[in-house]
């Protein structure tokens, strides 16, 4: 497998203070993000995504993460992509005079193609270099049904919503948590154990599906992002809490950028973490992707040159024998193929 070596041409976190500008041009991505997943800092205010496949220039299909809500036009956070970065407006959500914000931002491929490999057609931006894809389908209610995801690899994290049902919520595939299950981005329950994707584990070319409405519902636009494992860039993980503040180590295979995890055997939040909120070890500022609230501090993890390492004994990172799931990003590789080493920090 061939190893990415600049992590941040694949994905960024960017920072920024809101002015209260509209039109503002938000810079320094270092590419044309496909998804970008926003939150206000310093004060409670919804999780907003927007992405390429499902909005272009001069429409705004948002999505709110912690929330069931159908997508929804909100003119007042969103304008643009730009090569960069984006366009945003005044909303409180995005640029409201002294708050600051976050950012998190992906590549698909900037463009999309028609997807025929299941036998439902879906449309697909997809980067088979960092192992990312955006996917649109229309849903027929009908059971034992397949969705192209164009990754040429088996995704093992899949987000999806049903972006005309506000009462769905994202059910999200984790390798980790096995195919008869599905959990929640918006809530902190447990996996629900559902025949969602029809007890199949995707294939590498293939999300397997229900009749489930959440993700074939009739005639209803589903959304998937998808996300498979490349060397130096991503790795779903899992770890078994030991309830320490001297807490377990996760390997990577790179110093990450940014990490989401969760209990997966306890009602416990999901929590956000990434390089740029913290820049040194204990790594504490953390947002949760299941809730508007601000962010905030609480020591958890060391970001190290190979992985993680919990840094709590708080039941939701590391409650003894708990399944701790999740997914990360990197910074650097541990190793370069040019046989640069990554130090920590």
């Amino acid at each position: 497998m061939a190893q990415i070596n600049k992590p941040t041409e694949y994905f960024n976190t960017l920072l920024w203070t809101g002015n209260s500008t509209d039109n503002r041009v938000i810079t320094g991505v270092g590419f044309q993000p496909d998804l970008v997943w926003f939150k206000q800092r310093t004060g409670a205010n919804v999780h907003a995504i927007i992405d390429s496949v499902r909005g272009t220039a001069g429409t705004n299909y948002t999505l709110s993460p912690n929330n069931t809500n159908a997508e929804f036009d909100w003119s007042g956070i969103f304008k643009d992509i730009q090569s960069d970065g984006y366009t945003v407006g005044t909303d409180t959500a995005v640029n409201s005079s002294g708050n600051n914000y976050v950012g998190w931002n992906w590549l698909a491929s900037n463009t999309t193609a028609s997807n025929t490999d299941g036998s439902i057609t879906s449309t697909v931006s997809a980067n088979t270099t960092s192992g990312f894809s955006i996917v649109t389908w229309t849903g027929n209610a009908t059971a034992s049904q397949s969705v192209g995801h164009g990754l040429g690899a088996v995704p093992k994290v899949i987000l999806t919503k049903n972006t005309d049902n506000g009462t769905q919520p994202w059910k999200c595939y984790f390798s980790e948590v096995g195919n008869d299950k599905y959990l929640q981005l918006n809530t902190s329950d447990v996996p629900a154990t559902s025949g969602v994707w029809s007890n199949t584990t995707p294939s590498s070319s293939l999300i397997y599906i229900s009749n489930d409405t959440g993700v074939n519902g009739s005639g209803n636009t589903i959304l998937a992002y998808c996300f498979a494992e490349k060397k130096g860039f991503s790795k779903a993980f899992s770890y078994t809490g030991n309830g320490s503040t001297d807490g377990s180590f996760c390997y990577l295979g790179f110093r990450p950028a940014f990490i989401l995890l969760k209990n997966a055997d306890r009602a416990e939040n999901w929590f956000m973490f990434d390089n740029k909120r913290d820049t040194y070890n204990v790594a504490d500022a953390y947002l949760n992707a299941d809730a508007s609230t601000a962010e905030t501090t609480l020591a958890t993890v060391d970001f190290l040159s190979n992985g993680f390492k919990i840094r709590t004994s708080g039941a939701y990172a590391n409650f003894s024998g708990s399944n701790i799931i999740g997914i990360a990003f990197a910074e650097n590789p541990l190793v370069s193929t040019a046989g640069v080493p990554c130090t920590a920090r």
